[in-house]
């Protein structure tokens, strides 16, 4: 089902979830970096953790809290045993599901600090220990969107991003891939086998992840030095490796028209956890029925292929340039799905994307009629559900193509390669993102953006046609239905010939609830059609 499984996935998780409103954030810290020293076994299914967590801080405190769930009452969570910070055991209190590091003395602005937590226990979520369709034992990370506190002691939110090393003991059998470059691979003995990743670019702890697994590993491409490989289970192989096939093309095509990839190699990693498809950064885990034996195997790379597209054009929004804060995920999911749409068009040809986008608008009409929300929400709501809906995805993905048609290809990809370019590697809110976009364009987008993105709804029109044979003008009536004002948008509108082909495309702008535009033509009409080339979201009947 491509990307359609992967928001299923999320859908079904978030409703055993609850989330507050409001992270508390604290401004006075930075971290710098993480070394999570982790070991994993057979025979049980806790882990024995080291963190190294090096923070820079920004005010003088005493004490400051990362967030590490507790153990409960059925056994899981995490228990700390130890904190310590320049050869030193340092004070520290953990409840709620927050760590407080109480520091001997205040510091001093600007100083950086390592801190070391030794910690272990059954993770209750984030890490998901379990068995793969062949029956093998598996370890996946699963973070998104906050749950990487679930079995690492961080800072669990996408504003505070920092270089991450994952270094991993577990049982030879176990191949283990994760964020950065692999420095080392050592059986260390004991039967045991020591992985070392780094990662220097910094990174949201929403998408740094392990995987340690039985593994088949193949090289699939090389795009501008960065290997592109794909790790799949060995019981499925051949079907695994075909599976992926299309993610160097599709990496270059995103590295080539929108800026440079920010990491140094690209893992496609078949995996048992709770997604259809999840972008961690430099190595996406797809969901492991990806990978299609028997009957149907020989279409599954293209089945697979917009999935796969997803999952890459995240490793630009969504991992790269982050949101800020939850109330701009559009700014991850709706980029990451029009983007899908720009491979497809560049690749297949404008049909296929005007296609699905067709089919994305269905969608949002659907949702709308059930849910009235805005895509950028003024502040978050209890359950994350009400922000991952067709809302982030599709109809942030039709704002995109909206924006596009409003200020032009040109304009559109040089906004979106510069807000790629300042926001890299950071984050950004809407209001970053709408500031690039008017920069590129020289146009205000106020009244775009706030209709679009922090107004629930869309056009809502009930139109009709007449043609004078006295003076040979066609006049189209446009009604807006919808509740509250009108939408001010460019509207196309087709004439077609007795031959079934459009004879004349007119570009009006709906401004008001009701509109009346007047056109000179040669003839009667055959038809008349709104939206002719799919650049609107609307739904609309013609009333005669």
């Amino acid at each position: 089902m491509k990307k359609l499984i992967f928001t299923t996935c999320i859908f079904l998780l978030l409703t055993t979830l609850t989330y507050s409103k409001d992270y508390p954030k604290n401004e006075n810290i930075d971290v710098k970096k993480y070394i999570f020293e982790l070991t994993l076994s057979d025979s049980t299914n806790t882990i024995s953790g080291k963190a190294t967590v090096t923070v820079q801080f920004r005010k003088a405190v005493s004490e400051f809290e990362l967030d590490l769930v507790n153990k409960d009452a059925s056994g899981s969570g995490m228990e700390v045993t130890n904190i310590m910070a320049d050869g030193k055991t340092i004070k520290f209190l953990h409840q709620n599901d927050r760590l407080k590091i109480i520091l001997p003395a205040p510091v001093n602005i600007a100083s950086t600090i390592s801190f070391t937590i030794i910690y272990s226990g059954v993770p209750r979520d984030g890490l998901i220990i379990s068995k793969n369709k062949f029956g093998d034992r598996t370890f996946f990370g699963d973070n998104w969107p906050n749950r990487a506190h679930h079995w690492l002691p961080t800072v669990d939110h996408p504003s505070d991003k920092a270089a991450v090393d994952f270094i991993v003991t577990a049982p030879p059998k176990y191949e283990v891939i994760s964020n950065g470059i692999k420095i080392e691979e050592s059986n260390i003995g004991n039967r045991q086998k020591l992985t070392h990743w780094h990662e220097d670019t910094e990174l949201s702890p929403k998408v740094m992840v392990i995987g340690a697994a039985r593994f088949a590993i193949k090289q699939t491409g090389i795009i501008k030095n960065f290997e592109v490989t794909s790790w799949v289970y060995p019981q499925n192989r051949e079907e695994g490796f075909e599976a992926y096939k299309f993610a160097p093309r599709i990496l270059d095509f995103f590295d080539t028209h929108v800026g440079p990839y920010s990491y140094k190699k690209l893992a496609n990693v078949q995996s048992t956890t709770r997604y259809g498809g999840m972008e961690n950064a430099s190595n996406i885990f797809y969901f492991e029925n990806s990978v299609v034996t028997g009957e149907g195997a020989e279409n599954n790379a293209t089945k697979n292929e917009s999935l796969v597209a997803h999952e890459i054009a995240h490793q630009w929004f969504g991992n790269s340039a982050s949101e800020t804060d939850w109330h701009h995920v559009w700014l991850s999911e709706g980029f990451a799905t029009y983007l899908t749409h720009l491979y497809t068009e560049f690749t297949y040809g404008r049909d296929r994307m005007t296609k699905n986008l067709q089919e994305d608008r269905d969608k949002v009409i659907g949702f709308y009629q059930k849910t009235k929300l805005p895509i950028v929400f003024p502040s978050l709501p209890g359950d994350l559900l009400e922000i991952l809906s067709p809302n982030s995805y599709q109809k942030g993905s039709w704002v995109l193509h909206m924006l596009r048609y409003e200020i032009g290809d040109e304009a559109f990809w040089s906004g979106l390669q510069s807000y790629y370019h300042s926001y890299r590697n950071s984050n950004a809110s809407t209001e970053n993102f709408k500031q690039a976009m008017e920069d590129a364009s020289g146009k205000k987008l106020d009244t775009f953006f706030a209709q679009w993105l922090y107004r629930a709804g869309h056009p809502i029109v009930e139109w009709n046609w007449a043609f004078d044979v006295k003076t040979q003008n066609v006049t189209v009536t446009v009604n807006q239905v919808q509740p509250g004002e009108a939408f001010n948008t460019p509207l196309e509108i087709g004439i077609y010939g007795n031959d079934g082909l459009i004879s004349q495309t007119e570009v009006v702008r709906l401004d008001k609830k009701s509109n009346k535009f007047s056109f000179k033509i040669g003839q009667k009409p055959f038809k008349i059609a709104l939206d002719p080339n799919t650049n609107l979201l609307y739904e609309g009947k013609i009333k005669n």
